[in-house]
């Protein structure tokens, strides 16, 4: 059936409603997963065109990526942690300045995965529009099978 699962988490409860049943998947057909986390690239128009305003967004800079790795670092030791426990092969892995869900379709490709197990908020409608959606966008670009828990 499925021989290797990637399974994307920000760490919200969400996502970590996916990553244990993406687990419990994993070990009901033998499979190995890679968790991925992906940092979004910093949003530079938002730095006034001054130089102190300048200065102080790369001190920003610096104190937010150092606050991305060490959130990255406990979300992606957590799922190793689970999946040790129940006895699944994993990988992790965190993808830093990039769109998320091309980092997820690229990673997919790049390790063979056969499976992409992901959460979604459901939205619909506007808000859905408005929001935009990671899952959604995934879905609608990947060629490689989705599982989308709610």
């Amino acid at each position: 059936m499925y021989r290797h699962i990637l399974i994307p988490t920000d760490g919200s409860e969400l996502a970590e409603h996916a990553v244990t049943n993406g687990l419990s998947l994993a070990k009901s057909v033998g499979a190995k997963v890679t968790v991925i986390i992906v940092q979004e690239p910093f949003d530079w128009l938002s730095v006034p065109e001054t130089r102190a305003s300048q200065r102080q967004a790369f001190e920003n800079l610096a104190r937010h990526n150092e606050q991305v790795e060490k959130h990255a670092a406990d979300v992606l030791g957590r799922a190793a942690d689970a999946a040790k426990q129940a006895g699944v092969p994993c990988d992790t892995m965190q993808v830093a300045n990039a769109p998320p869900y091309r980092a997820i379709i690229a990673a997919a490709s790049d390790r063979g995965c056969d499976l992409i197990v992901m959460s979604s908020h459901g939205r619909g409608g506007l808000s859905a529009v408005v929001l935009g959606s990671v899952t959604n966008k995934v879905l609608t670009h990947t060629k490689t099978p989705v599982l989308v828990y709610r």
